[in-house]
């Protein structure tokens, strides 16, 4: 079978080598070259642009909802205002707070004065709602537990250690600790005012404790609220403004003061105390929301910067200095008889129902100054200081007559309400 092969026939193929077959600068099939073609695009041609993607568009808020969310926010900051002027007026009345008091009638005076904006003014309003809210919800829940220790007292009156006393006297234990807690639940779930009617806040309380980090979460939550009062520096704030308000009032007012005795040359004094008491207050109201708007107590002297700001807004100032004025003489008639010690809020509340807006309109003149560059007109500048006159020529007399009618006698002069504290230390 093998022998039946020819192997001399020839082979079917021939080995080629790759790089042989055909040298690297001929080919076979020479491919024609063309010149680039640029089509240029025509200019009435219109591109075609992707349709325009839809607008995202979240749940619709009813009419309703709308109206109903827009009046509890208004409700919310009037009560929130609300409690901030009583809150202001407390402070006002004990010893040493007082000095916050000032310092945040000054601060809200300069935030204005920055900004221009009288709601700056109003600073913490919401916070002050909800601290508000926290002492009315609990002030109403203790009435039941006054009114069931009346109770309890009259019945250990009429029967001492009896046995209807006894039941009394535990009913009222129950009912303090059932109140405590309802008032701590509810200040732990956010303190609101809806929280306080509300009978179930133990069991959300309960079931966040068991959730974990509740504590650590409270904790940061009263440390950051403790903090954004700022109390540190608005006492620090209002000790200045006081001090630089008694560094020009003490001495023309003890001028004022020495008017009254019998000396040859006392009315002589007291006139030079009287002019020189209207002096200093046409420069002290702005020379104060100075210091506060730059955080300097130097800043309370620069009576070059009042000047320089009056000519810019005159009329601003005048109606700033004539509110300011007029707004501390309502308290002066509180005085003429002497009020308790526990209702020394009342006149306070008074001092900063008046003597706020009069910081407010005191701290929109000046940024009404701020924002202009050029000086008014020479008329508006010599027009403006025409009502100026007469109201401070009316206060100075009527400062002067309040030591005749002032329980305080002649220490009721330095009391000056419009620039120091309303309820002196002397007056505790």
């Amino acid at each position: 079978m093998a022998d039946s092969l020819d192997t001399n026939l020839p082979p079917l193929y021939r080995a080629v080598h790759i790089m042989d077959a055909l040298p690297a600068e001929t080919s076979p099939f020479p491919l024609p070259v063309y010149d680039a073609i640029v089509v240029e695009e025509s200019p009435h041609r219109r591109r075609a642009t992707p349709p325009p993607l839809p607008p995202i568009v979240g749940p619709r808020v009813g009419l309703i909802r709308r109206t109903f969310r827009r009046t509890a926010s208004v409700l919310e900051w009037l009560f929130g205002a609300a409690s901030l002027i009583v809150g202001l007026a407390v402070l006002a009345a004990l010893p040493l707070l007082q000095f916050i008091s000032l310092g945040y009638l000054l601060e809200a005076g300069a935030r204005v004065a920055r900004s221009g904006r009288l709601r700056d003014g109003f600073i913490g309003v919401r916070l002050a709602a909800r601290l508000g809210s926290v002492v009315l919800g609990s002030w109403l829940l203790l009435w039941p537990v006054r009114f069931v220790a009346g109770l309890a007292r009259a019945a250990q009156v009429i029967d001492p250690d009896g046995e209807i006393a006894r039941r009394w006297r535990g009913g009222l234990i129950l009912l303090i600790g059932l109140t405590a807690l309802h008032i701590g639940s509810a200040c732990a779930r956010g303190g609101r005012l809806r929280y306080f009617v509300w009978p179930f806040n133990v069991f959300w309380l309960l079931r966040r404790l068991f959730r974990g980090g509740y504590l650590a979460e409270a904790r940061d939550e009263v440390w950051d609220v403790t903090m954004s009062l700022r109390l540190p520096y608005y006492f620090w704030l209002g000790l200045r403004g006081f001090i630089g308000a008694m560094a020009w009032l003490v001495v023309p007012v003890s001028l004022l003061a020495l008017g009254r005795g019998s000396a040859p040359l006392a009315p002589l004094v007291g006139v030079l105390g009287a002019l020189m008491l209207a002096m200093v207050l046409l420069y002290l109201p702005f020379l104060q929301l100075r210091l506060a708007e730059v955080n300097r107590l130097s800043a309370v002297f620069d009576l070059r910067a009042v000047r320089r700001d009056y000519i810019r807004a005159p009329w601003a100032f005048c109606l700033a200095f004539v509110v300011t004025l007029l707004s501390s003489l309502p308290l002066y008639l509180l005085k003429i008889e002497m009020v308790p010690r526990d209702a020394a809020w009342l006149p306070a509340l008074v001092f900063i129902v008046f003597i706020f807006p009069a910081r407010l309109m005191t701290g929109w003149a000046i940024s009404r100054a701020h924002r202009r560059e050029v000086p008014r007109h020479w008329f508006f500048r010599w027009t403006g200081r025409l009502p100026l006159l007469p109201a401070v020529a009316f206060y100075v007399l009527v400062v002067y007559f309040t030591q005749f009618t002032s329980w305080n006698g002649i220490w009721s002069l330095y009391e000056q309400h419009a620039f120091t504290l309303p309820v002196p230390f002397f007056g505790m």
